[in-house]
């Protein structure tokens, strides 16, 4: 396990009182609680630089740098982190204009990003564009129910994503949006889109009751939620038995704090996003009870200036 998969060492706490703001477990009577914490960005849209000091409600937010000294603060906790992307890395500024995306891959590869999935702009260069940025990443991207074989993208992508952490298991799988409508045909090919909620529904099943993972992420670039029955986040959410967490992109919805839904089984899921342009940096803190499968989390939004 390199340097950015989990940083190695362990926190522990008693104290999982706080947690209840999220209708999570009180106080474990226990002996000790593992603490891991995953960060994560979406819709970025190649903001490289802090928005401009021009006025605007964002002036002076955001930035690949202020978003380091954030991330090398929260690392320096000491806990187990990962650091996770739900699409949208390319368009925005003249950066994608001029170096295509690489400046932006290689930056997040710099920041330590352990995952990312696919969002509707990333094809904007074409997706041999896109292919040829892969080079300058050294992090995978998920993605599950976008059929690629017939695709320069064929075997350069994952389905699923599993870590190991001090006994704990943690499964991710990611599911991307619809693209006819929202780009040219041309630009993403032969891709096809597959249906997100028996994707979501298979993946979450292999890794839960197959592979044994504690934990389960979706990482997607659906949409929040809408009016009518388009596929979100809040109906994967309704739909799902075994996901823990939603990690949404692409309506760049500012969340505060996480929405906590009922799964089909009554049992509560958790949905964030953080807006767009690396304004918010998204953080849930994950507590697991060693020798049982109980678990607690709690999660915040950090404006990075």
């Amino acid at each position: 396990m390199n340097r950015r998969r989990f940083i190695r060492n362990t926190t522990y706490t008693a104290a999982l009182g706080y947690l209840n703001t999220l209708n999570l477990p009180q106080i474990w009577d226990t002996k000790e609680i593992l603490h891991l914490t995953l960060l994560h960005t979406n819709d970025v849209h190649s903001r490289i630089d802090p928005f401009p000091m021009d006025g605007g409600r964002n002036e002076g937010r955001a930035g690949v740098a202020r978003r380091k000294a954030l991330l090398d603060q929260i690392r320096s906790e000491g806990q187990g982190t990962l650091l996770l992307d739900a699409g949208d890395i390319f368009q925005g500024t003249p950066y994608f204009n001029m170096f295509h995306g690489e400046l932006e891959m290689k930056l997040m590869t710099e920041l330590g990003y352990d995952v990312g999935t696919i969002g509707n702009h990333d094809f904007d260069a074409g997706i041999d564009g896109f292919e040829k940025q892969l080079v300058h990443a050294d992090f995978p991207m998920v993605i599950s129910n976008y059929g690629l074989d017939n695709t320069i993208l064929n075997g350069k992508t994952k389905d699923y994503k599993i870590w190991e952490y001090d006994g704990i298991k943690i499964g991710l799988y990611g599911l991307g949006i619809e693209l006819d409508s929202l780009v040219p045909k041309e630009l993403y090919a032969e891709t096809q889109y597959n249906d997100p909620i028996k994707t979501a529904l298979r993946y979450e099943q292999m890794l839960s009751q197959e592979m044994d993972c504690d934990y389960v992420i979706a990482l997607s670039h659906l949409g929040y939620e809408y009016k009518g029955d388009k596929v979100s986040d809040v109906v994967i959410a309704k739909e799902s038995s075994y996901t823990d967490l939603i990690i949404g992109g692409h309506t760049h919805t500012f969340m505060r704090e996480p929405r906590i839904e009922k799964n089909k089984m009554g049992e509560p899921i958790v949905i964030n996003q953080v807006g767009f342009g690396g304004i918010m940096l998204g953080r849930i803190d994950l507590y697991f009870e060693r020798g049982s499968k109980r678990k607690a989390q709690k999660g915040t939004a950090i404006t990075v200036k």
